[in-house]
């Protein structure tokens, strides 16, 4: 399995934000698909996981964002795993809406534009950072129970 349980926790709010934003019944039957697929590759991976079938090195893939830490100021992902996998659903749901502005780039003022850029930047490493939150986490419950 290459994917980690942040990686499949944030595909998964992506997919519940298509859904929210769609009244189309054939995107909305293959996203209620795509939905059902990642629970159950959620629930297979916690599953081995816990029961030692997976190894500890395999449940994360860090980000390792490389950027000018100096005046790109990122929030600190602390809490819960639940809580990082809210602070996660809310980080996309910025991006969701920010990115939608980039669809219509010639309509966003001048004064405006490298504030998008910005943000859309700066939501990203937050997302990336919320990801390796919940791996983080998720490997620490691993070994605990090992």
């Amino acid at each position: 399995m290459a994917e980690t349980l942040g990686m499949l926790c944030d595909k998964l709010t992506i997919v519940k934000l298509k859904q929210y934003h769609t009244e189309d019944a054939t995107r909305l039957e293959s996203l209620g698909k795509q939905e059902k697929m990642l629970q159950e590759e959620i629930d297979q991976l916690v599953t081995s996981a816990l029961a030692g079938n997976t190894p500890v090195e395999k449940l994360s893939f860090a980000s390792n964002k490389v950027f000018k830490a100096e005046g790109n100021e990122v929030r600190n992902v602390t809490g819960s795993m639940g809580s990082v996998f809210s602070q996660l659903a809310d980080v996309n749901c910025g991006l969701w809406h920010e990115q939608e502005k980039v669809y219509d780039f010639e309509q966003v003022p001048v004064d405006q534009k490298n504030i998008v850029v910005k943000n859309l930047a700066i939501m990203n490493l937050e997302r990336n950072r919320c990801i390796d939150e919940i791996d983080r986490q998720f490997v620490e419950i691993v070994k605990t129970i090992k």
